[in-house]
C-alpha cells in the first residue's frame, strides 16, 4: 500500500501545496520526485530506473516533438505573414460587420492555436493583431480577453496539431488518429457555440469605416497567395494521410529512406509521426521564403522559448510514467480500484482533473497528474481508449480556464492592459469564459459514459 500511497501523496503534495517552500507549486519537481520516491520503493536499481526514464520518454516523444515542431512552424508563418493573410481573408469572406470581425478573429485564433498546439502562444501571436480593432467597436477589456482566451483555448485542442489530444492518446498508450478525427466534430461544434455565445458583445454596434476591409478575399488571396503555401504543404500531407490512408514518409522512397531508420531509435522516433513530419517538411517549405529564412534566428529563439516550460513538464511527464510501469505502480492502482463502480470513476476522475487544472492553469499538469493512473483503471472497466482519450483531453481543457488560476488569462490580460494601458481583472475573464468550458467538461463526460 506504502508504495502506492507515498509517490502519490508526493505528486499531489508538492504540485498543488504552494506554501512548501522552494518546491510547492512546481510540477516539475513534484513528478520528479514522485518518480524517484517510486523508484526506490519499488526496489528498482539504478540501471533500471534509467532504463524506465527512457522508456517513459519514448512513450510521449512524439508528443514532445510535436510541441518542438509546432511552435517553430508557428513562428515561422508569423514571420511570413500567414496569419495576417488568414484574418484579413476571414475578414474580407465574414463581411464588414461587427459579427463578421469577431467569426474571423475566432477562427484566425483557433487556427494559430492548431498550429501551435498552445493556447497561451495563440494568444500572443494573434493578440497583437485584434485587440485594438475590438476596442475600437467598444468591446469590454475583459470581454476581448473573453475572445482571446476561448479562441486560443479551441484552437490549442484543435486537430491536426492538437497537443492536448496527442499527450492524453500518448498517456494512455494508444494512436491518436481515431481520437483526431473525433475531436474535429467535438471541438468545431464547441467553436460554433462560442462564435456565437460572443455575438453578444456587439449587438447593436456598427462596423467603423477606417476597419473595414478595403480589399475583397481574391484580391488578397492574389497578391499574398504565397504566404499559404506552407500551410497547402502541411494541409495536403495531413489530409493525405487521415482522409485517403496514404502516408507520403512511407509511400515516397526519399521519405522512407530518411525516416524509416529513425523508427528504430528510442524518443527521436517520436519525429516519425506522421503529423510531426508534415509539420517538418512544411517548415523547411517556409524556408524557402526570404522573409523566413532571414529571421533564422528569431524563429529559433521564438519558437524554442513558447514551449519551453511545456516540453520540460512533458519530459518529467514521461520519467513519471515511464518508472510507474517499471515499478508496477498502474497495474497496482488499477487492481485496488475494481472494486469501484465506471461511474465512481469517471466522475473522481473527471473531478480530479478538473481541480488540478484549475489550481495550476494548465491542462499538460492536469493530464500529466491524472491519466496515467485513469487510464488503465477505465480500460480495464471496457471503456474504449479512443474515448477515454477524447474525454480526458476536453475535461482537462475546460479545468485550465476555470476560475481561480487560468494562466492563460493572466497572459491574455496582461497583454490587453499593456496595450490598452488599463487594468483588466482576470477572474473575470475566466468567468466570462465558464459557458465555454462547461461546455467542454459535458463533452469530456458524455464521450466517457457513452
Amino acid at each position: 500500500m506504502l508504495e502506492i500511497l507515498i509517490p502519490l501523496l508526493l505528486l499531489f503534495s508538492i504540485a498543488l501545496i504552494k506554501q512548501i517552500p522552494k518546491i510547492g507549486g512546481n510540477i516539475k519537481v513534484a513528478l520528479l520526485v514522485a518518480s524517484i520516491s517510486s523508484a526506490i520503493i519499488s526496489g528498482l536499481g539504478p540501471l533500471e530506473t534509467l532504463l524506465a526514464f527512457v522508456d517513459g520518454i519514448d512513450r510521449l516523444s512524439w508528443v514532445i516533438a510535436l510541441s518542438i515542431f509546432g511552435s517553430l512552424y508557428a513562428e515561422s508563418q508569423v514571420k511570413l505573414g500567414a496569419m495576417d493573410t488568414t484574418l484579413n481573408s476571414l475578414r474580407s469572406l465574414f463581411g464588414d460587420s461587427p459579427r463578421g470581425l469577431i467569426a474571423a478573429i475566432f477562427i484566425t485564433l483557433i487556427i494559430a492555436g492548431s498550429f501551435l498546439g498552445d493556447a497561451i502562444a495563440a494568444a500572443t501571436v494573434i493578440g497583437f493583431l485584434v485587440i485594438n480593432s475590438l476596442h475600437e467597436l467598444k468591446v469590454k477589456p475583459e470581454q476581448i480577453g473573453m475572445i482571446i482566451l476561448v479562441g486560443a483555448s479551441i484552437g490549442s485542442i484543435m486537430p491536426p496539431i492538437s497537443q492536448g489530444v496527442f499527450l492524453s492518446s500518448a498517456l494512455v498508450g494508444i494512436d491518436p488518429s481515431p481520437v483526431i478525427k473525433l475531436s474535429y466534430l467535438t471541438v468545431a461544434i464547441i467553436g460554433v457555440v462560442a462564435i456565437l455565445e460572443s455575438f453578444r458583445f456587439v449587438r447593436g454596434r456598427k462596423m467603423p469605416d477606417h476597419l473595414k476591409t478595403s480589399k475583397s478575399i481574391s484580391q488578397i488571396l492574389r497578391e499574398r497567395w504565397k504566404t499559404l503555401i506552407p500551410l497547402a504543404v502541411l494541409v495536403a500531407i495531413v489530409i493525405a494521410n487521415t482522409g485517403f490512408s496514404y502516408n507520403i514518409f512511407e509511400e515516397w522512397a526519399f521519405f522512407a529512406a530518411i525516416w524509416n531508420p529513425l523508427k528504430e531509435i528510442p524518443i527521436l522516433q517520436g519525429m516519425t509521426f506522421h503529423v510531426v513530419t508534415a509539420i517538418i517538411v512544411a517548415i523547411v517549405v517556409s524556408f524557402i521564403f526570404p522573409s523566413v529564412r532571414n529571421q533564422t534566428k528569431g524563429v529559433l529563439k521564438g519558437g524554442l522559448s513558447k514551449v519551453n516550460q511545456t516540453v520540460q513538464i512533458q519530459l518529467c511527464a514521461g520519467i513519471m510514467v515511464g518508472v510507474f510501469y517499471a515499478s508496477g505502480l498502474i497495474d497496482k492502482v488499477a487492481m485496488m480500484t475494481e472494486g469501484l463502480t465506471a461511474s465512481m470513476v469517471k466522475i473522481g476522475g473527471a473531478s480530479s482533473m478538473v481541480i488540478i487544472g484549475m489550481l495550476t492553469g494548465s491542462q499538460t499538469t492536469a493530464q500529466s497528474v491524472t491519466v496515467p493512473f485513469l487510464g488503465p483503471i477505465m480500460e480495464s472497466m471496457n471503456v474504449d481508449p479512443t474515448l477515454i482519450s477524447l474525454g480526458a483531453s476536453h475535461i482537462a481543457a475546460a479545468g485550465q480556464n476555470m476560475p481561480p488560476v487560468g494562466l492563460t488569462a493572466f497572459v491574455v490580460c496582461g497583454l490587453i492592459g499593456g496595450i490598452l494601458n488599463r487594468q483588466v481583472d482576470p477572474l473575470k475573464v475566466m468567468v466570462l469564459a465558464l459557458p465555454n468550458s462547461l461546455l467542454f467538461l459535458a463533452i469530456g463526460l458524455l464521450v466517457w459514459f457513452i
